[in-house]
């Protein structure tokens, strides 16, 4: 399957801060204005669906036009849609009314709550099964090619020596780019009495001699095979337009992946490199989610309806098959479609912050 991503961070950049300047300073203002409208029973005209940094890529295009398209056909309302090169900006757009819907992570989706009650999943990806039984995807670490013995275990791997070691994470709203890792990396080196913080920067007296942020899943990876980190944390998901597993089973521990000689920017300067998975954690799939005081409830039944339909479990743009030439970001292989969910299910993922 051909999921190429190009990561435009200009263009994004630019939708980013002409839609979202002054985010912070109208957070106030959008609140009022969303609870005012659930108070009177008046929605907006205009649906706003904000994207995170990992889907804000230009070959998606075509993929974040279907989800408009099929939004405006629920609803009968124009979809206008909003790209971020920041987790946080996706995150507090939701929850400040400024946007209503967000595909986002878990870990995001609950800071988002936090901040706002009344944020709600809208839906979920289901797994292969067709039910939440499987729905979830996969946080790897990862190494070089070739660094890999140094990390070696038996037969398998640990990550004792990931300490001292330059280490790459995706966003510290990331899910499965910062808040599972971490949480793993704080129980393995448990005699240390490591917090989250402590694993934020880099340095003397610190577990890693530096720290970096790729600000999305591609940047950790590039990170790590442009020779930044030697140790990155990135998922599945969000490699899999760029490179294919080709030695051991995929998402496992062990596994070795090759960058596609066709991968797409920033990839292309590192076709042929590989990288061993030192350790794979599943991960709760993230939800689409929407702002209940912003979204009218009429809405998002109709959004519901439509999107948990046979309809659109079969629609090749949003569940691509594995031979399709579409760009999408859900894999079909089996039963795959999307599922309701309430609240509750993330309460692993909150639990980790306990």
């Amino acid at each position: 399957m051909k999921f190429k991503k190009l990561l435009t961070t200009a263009m994004a950049a630019a939708l980013a801060v002409s839609a979202f300047a002054g985010c912070g300073a109208q957070a106030e203002e959008s609140t009022e204005t969303a609870q005012t409208a659930e108070s009177t029973g008046e929605y907006a005209d205009t649906i706003t669906l904000v994207w995170y940094p990992n889907e804000s890529a230009e070959d998606y295009d075509v993929a974040r036009s279907e989800y408009a398209r099929l939004i405006e056909e629920a609803t009968g309302k124009k979809v206008e849609q909003k790209l971020t090169t920041d987790y946080a900006i996706a995150i507090e757009s939701l929850a400040n009314g400024t946007a209503q819907i967000c595909f986002m992570g878990a870990q995001g989706y609950i800071e988002a709550k936090n901040a706002n009650d009344a944020i709600e999943p809208l839906f979920v990806n289901s797994g292969a099964s067709g039910t939440l039984d499987d729905a979830k995807y996969y946080s790897f670490l990862a190494v070089n090619k070739g660094d890999e013995g140094e990390y070696a275990d038996g037969d398998s791997y640990s990550i004792d020596n990931i300490a001292g070691k330059r280490m790459s994470f995706v966003s510290n709203s990331s899910t499965s780019g910062f808040k599972v890792p971490t949480n793993s990396i704080i129980s393995h080196f448990a005699d240390q009495n490591l917090t989250e913080d402590d694993l934020i920067e880099g340095g003397e007296g610190k577990l890693f001699s530096q720290v970096l942020f790729g600000g999305s899943h591609q940047g950790s990876a590039f990170n790590l095979l442009s020779g930044k980190a030697d140790v990155a944390v990135f998922c599945d998901t969000e490699i899999a337009p760029y490179a294919s597993c080709t030695e051991g089973e995929a998402n496992t521990t062990g596994s070795v992946y090759t960058i596609n000689s066709d991968a797409s920017a920033p990839f292309d300067t590192v076709t042929g490199k590989e990288f061993v998975v030192i350790q794979s954690t599943p991960v709760l799939n993230g939800p689409f989610a929407y702002n209940s005081d912003a979204l009218d409830p009429a809405d998002v039944k109709a959004i519901q309806d439509l999107f948990t339909s046979d309809e659109v479990a079969n629609n090749e743009v949003i569940f691509v098959p594995e031979d399709s030439e579409n760009v999408g970001m859900f894999e079909k292989s089996e039963n795959e479609r999307f599922v309701l969910v309430d609240d509750s299910w993330f309460d692993p993922i909150r639990d980790l912050s306990k």
